[in-house]
């Protein structure tokens, strides 16, 4: 046989043992952080429940999901260990601030307008006009629109037929 002819077949084989490879260095990789447990930890199940690590045995491990409840899963459940500021920010919700120094970003523009009497002061001292960008339309206002409406459509009058319509029952 040629050369040409075994090659796609080389590849093949070449791509599995890659591929088997990889996947046993995962393996060995979870199987190391599960043998490396230490009570104290923060650990998340592969069903998703955040807990912390108690007890560790041989196959088994006692977790403490909160107070006065204790569990035990198999080693195998755990799907990850977790840092202690990721454990805490998630179950406790405690952000660790990395950037205390610096100005936080507000999540809406609200923070950055201040109070009317501040604006009114600054607007005087700048010789500004104050710009509103609130809605104004109040329910009177609503009301007019909505009978403006009804006027314009009942100025029109709708074609009488034979009772032959286009539209399909």
């Amino acid at each position: 046989m040629s050369p040409v002819t075994l090659l796609p077949f080389i590849v093949l084989i070449g791509a599995m043992f890659l591929m088997t490879r990889s996947a046993k260095k995962k393996q060995q990789q979870a199987a190391a952080m599960r043998n490396d447990l230490q009570p104290g930890s923060g650990v998340r199940t592969i069903g998703g429940m955040y807990a912390t690590v108690k007890e560790v045995n041989d196959d088994t491990i006692l977790l403490d999901a909160g107070p006065g409840v204790e569990l035990v899963f198999a080693k195998n459940s755990i799907g990850a260990v977790l840092t202690d500021d990721e454990y805490n920010r998630i179950v406790h919700g405690v952000e660790h601030d990395l950037k205390s120094d610096t100005d936080i970003v507000p999540d809406d523009a609200s923070s950055l307008t201040e109070s009317a009497d501040t604006d009114d002061e600054a607007a005087a001292a700048s010789d500004e006009k104050v710009v509103d960008l609130g809605k104004k339309d109040g329910p009177d206002e609503v009301r007019e629109k909505a009978a403006e409406t009804e006027q314009a459509d009942a100025g029109e009058q709708p074609k009488k037929t034979d009772g032959d319509s286009d539209a399909q029952k």
